[in-house]
């Protein structure tokens, strides 16, 4: 799927709207946009971000729970 970044848009705000966690994701998604990381933190409003499924994106943490 690809998006496109809104004002004040990161990598991570990206995957956190889209897939809903973080960890993993942020890495995957620099790795299928050469060149974003070079934008720079904050996103330029309306570039196009290639956000790949999620079935390839697994997280290699373990869940860690604070209460039982």
């Amino acid at each position: 799927m690809i998006v496109r970044t809104l004002q004040g848009d990161t990598v991570d705000a990206l995957c956190w709207r889209h897939y809903g966690r973080t960890d993993g994701t942020v890495e995957t998604v620099l790795e299928a946009n050469t060149g974003l990381a070079d934008l720079g933190v904050v996103l330029p409003a309306g570039t196009p971000v290639h956000l790949p499924p999620l079935d390839t994106v697994s997280s290699t943490k373990p869940l860690l729970q604070l209460f039982d």
